[in-house]
Parts: C-alpha cells; structure tokens; sequence
C-alpha cells in the first residue's frame, strides 16, 4: 500500500515524522512499516524508516561470550532515520564506482567487500554528488545497533541463540553450546536469509560493516544522540561475518581497525538523513 506523500524535508522533526528523500522512486507500508526505494542507474536500493527510541547500548553482564567493551548504557535517539534494509551491494557499488575491490564477484546481489572505511566515504562522497539532497551516510554505532536489535535485549535480535539458517557464520562455532551449523566460507547474497522485525537483513553475520564513528570505550552515562569521539585511531565495525564464530554475530559485539585497511569480510550500509 502507497503511503500518504510525506513532508519535504532534509532531516526529521522532534516527532520523529519520516522526511521526503529526493529522487526516492515510491514510499511504501508493509508489515515490516515505512519503506523508500532509491534508483542509482539500474541498482535499486530499498530503505527502511526507523523511528525514534531509547534502548540499552552493549550487553549485561551474564551475556555468554561477551566483550569486555560492552557496558550496557542507556542511547536514546531523537530523530528517526533511513537505513538500507541491505548492506551495499556490488551492483550499487558499480552503479556510482567504476572499480568492484570484492573477492567474491560471481553475484551482483552479494555484498561489496574488501572496503575501507575510507573506500566507503568516497564511495558516498559520489553517491552524494549525483543524487544532491539525498545526504547519505555510515551509520552511527549507536543508529547501527538500534537497528540491528530492532527493539530485542536477546544477544541476536532472533533471540537467545542462533542457527546457520538464520546468520551466515562459521557454523563449526555455535554460540552458548548451540549445535554446528554450516560453513559456507564466504559471502550470500543479500536477502538470502530472514530479515530482522524491522525489515532489515543481514545485520548479523555475512559482512562486518563500518560505522561512521571512531572506537572509544562507552561512557556510563546515559547518552543522547551519541556520535563517538571526535579523533582516534580505529573506526567501529559492527556485525560479524561469514568465517567468524557466532559470537561475533552477536548486537552488542564491537570490532574496530583502521579506517585505511581493506578487510576482505568488510562492507557497509547506508543511512539517509542528517546525523
């Protein structure tokens, strides 16, 4: 069902109201809620519009196989925003980017990898260029895991534990004694398993993805729009992959690097709107 036209807006107002994205092909409403498709060339990119929220950011303390770098804390996000129900594929890499840097190239539908934090900002520094209003971005850490939870305080946003059927892991190492599962050694194309309540695929596993922020530990205060530090060393991945073990996959698992190196279980996923 085509949703009412939404307000002509660049960023979204204190109610959280989705704003209009110029150029987004239609607006629909489905199970999953409000979503818009944006046209690059012949790629399609579906997004999906989160409202605003508070959440608990990281893992309490009896998680199994937790880090040491996810003290539970309080985010609340002000303003809603668009983000891709998928990471960034190869076929809207090479729709704004003439160079595919993958190792896995045999499907258009799997996910760009071998990125660098870095690759990525060109990548959306093109995007923006050609589609001027739009105001792609990285996510946020804190936008990242309140979409990847999609409103869950389990350790997957499927719950307790996990199967290869559900996550695209290193099956050979099940979390919290769950049993072995398949190892497909490299990348599925997205949408190939279950989307998350919000809409949203692969958030666990397949690819980590980049966030816009610099790695620091978390503050023990309650935070509001939290956006990182504003230097440091490493950039935030957030989401496992394919050869890790299912811990990794985990919503609170934090990972970082330098935003210069190239991962080959490394792509991204966009977000629409302001920071």
């Amino acid at each position: 069902m085509t949703s009412p036209e939404l307000p002509s807006a660049s960023t979204p107002d204190a109610a959280g109201v989705p704003f209009a994205v110029p150029g987004a092909e239609w607006h629909v409403e489905d199970d999953f809620g409000l979503s818009l498709t944006l046209a690059i060339g012949r790629a399609r990119q579906t997004f999906r519009w989160l409202r605003p929220g508070s959440f608990l950011m990281g893992s309490p303390a009896d998680e199994p196989q937790r880090g040491s770098a996810e003290l539970l804390h309080e985010v609340t996000l002000s303003r809603g925003f668009w983000i891709a129900d998928t990471a960034c594929t190869q076929a809207l890499w090479m729709a704004v980017w003439p160079v595919n840097p993958s190792h896995f190239q045999d499907d258009p539908r799997n996910p760009v990898e071998n990125v660098a934090w870095h690759d990525a900002q060109r990548f959306i520094g093109e995007l923006n260029r050609r589609l001027s209003g739009v105001h792609a971005r990285l996510p946020t850490e804190a936008e990242w895991e309140y979409a990847c939870r999609a409103g869950t305080t389990t350790p997957f946003s499927f719950g307790s534990t996990v199967t290869t059927d559900e996550i695209n892991y290193h099956g050979g190492f099940p979390y919290a004694g769950g049993a072995p599962g398949a190892y497909r050694q490299r990348p599925l194309p997205v949408r190939t398993l279950p989307a998350n309540a919000w809409g949203l695929y692969e958030m666990h596993g397949n690819v980590w993805e980049w966030c816009e922020d610099w790695y620091a530990d978390y503050p023990h205060e309650p935070q509001i729009d939290p956006r990182g530090p504003a230097f440091g060393k490493m950039r935030v991945l957030r989401g496992g992959t394919w050869s890790d073990p299912a811990r990794y996959a985990r919503a609170a698992t934090r990972s970082r690097i330098e935003p210069a190196y190239r991962p080959r279980s490394t792509g991204f996923r966009l977000v629409l709107g302001a920071p």
